[in-house]
């Protein structure tokens, strides 16, 4: 069965799957599914919005080149392939697609949830004084506290494990039930928060009362 996962092609998280994956799929030779895809006919926007040149390093420790795809590249691609196990191998990773597209929107809700959630945390804190009594990491302490609550990791674990680039956004790597999980007890980190509550309070209440310990 074809791989499809969640990744980025122009920076854009989106459904995708590779030209090896649809080569081992179609029982194609690798460099037979390149030169398809190489050879097509499409708009050079096309081919820039829908794919996107990779590499992968051999057994032999040569980069290989490949391409990661979307749908729609996915789509034209595997268009001129023909007969009923092509047929049927279309039909099924198109609703794989369909059904990783709604898995991302519903992941992009959450995050878009969660950001006036940090955001009001944040204005809690703030008001609070433990910021200033925290010199200023007040946030980075509370979400780590948080992390270690939820994944028994911190952010800098956390990073490292799902291979986070330093410059990209934790929070998108996590999964709609991540997302929910870390947005439901930074409601309630800021709701104790405005009760007057420190945070050596708030730690003890969270650590002891957490049912959702998640693990990635």
């Amino acid at each position: 069965m074809l791989l499809v996962e969640i990744g980025k092609i122009n920076k854009e998280e989106v459904p995708i799957t590779t030209s090896l994956d649809v080569a081992e799929t179609f029982g194609k030779d690798h460099k037979n599914v390149l030169r398809d895809i190489d050879e097509m006919k499409c708009s050079d926007r096309f081919r820039a919005l829908n794919f996107e040149r990779s590499y992968y390093v051999s057994s032999q420790n040569k980069k290989i080149p490949m391409y990661y795809m979307n749908r729609d590249g996915f789509t034209i691609l595997v268009m001129g392939y023909t007969g009923e196990k092509a047929m049927t191998f279309k039909e099924a990773y198109i609703a794989q697609f369909n059904v990783m597209e709604k898995s991302n929107n519903a992941r992009r809700e959450e995050r878009i949830k969660g950001i006036a959630v940090r955001q009001a945390l944040t204005k809690s804190i703030q008001i609070s004084g433990e910021n200033e009594r925290m010199h200023g990491h007040a946030y980075s302490v509370y979400t780590n506290c948080i992390y270690k609550t939820l994944f028994d990791m911190n952010a800098t674990q956390l990073r490292k494990k799902l291979g986070v680039p330093r410059k990209e956004n934790l929070r998108d790597y996590f999964t709609e039930e991540e997302l929910r999980a870390v947005q439901s007890m930074e409601c309630m980190a800021s709701g104790m928060v405005d009760c007057g509550m420190g945070y050596d309070e708030i730690k003890k209440f969270i650590t002891e009362h957490n049912t959702k310990k998640l693990l990635l």
